[in-house]
């Protein structure tokens, strides 16, 4: 995917959460990109996407602390879970691919059970 095709999906995909109160890009290279979807002021999603190698960082952070995450390295994808967010799981779901809707449905989870939203 071309790198202006992962910033106008970011963009898009975004939109469609309400809970996503501001959408800010932080970094762009000639083949990566860095997104702070805010929540509200050290609440945010972190979106890392580089289109040469396929690295994909999702994050849920809040005030400079992961709470859940699922990343792509070297092909591989691995879960950071809300229980245990240094964690590395490997696990059938964990290792699963997820889109970047599919990774703000799981926050939108948390979000809830927490009664964020």
């Amino acid at each position: 995917m071309k790198l202006e095709e992962v910033i106008a999906e970011i963009e898009e995909v975004s939109q469609r959460f309400s809970f996503v109160l501001q959408v800010i890009r932080l970094d762009e290279t000639k083949y990566s990109v860095k997104y702070l979807l805010m929540l509200a002021e050290d609440f945010f999603v972190q979106v890392y996407r580089n289109a040469r190698s396929g690295t994909i960082g999702l994050a849920l952070i809040y005030r400079g602390q992961r709470l859940y995450g699922r990343d792509r390295e070297g092909g591989q994808w691995h879960r950071h879970p809300f229980e245990n967010p240094m964690e590395h799981d490997f696990s059938a779901e964990g290792s699963r691919e997820v889109s970047l809707e599919e990774f703000l449905e799981e926050v939108r989870e948390i979000l809830e059970r927490g009664g964020l939203i």
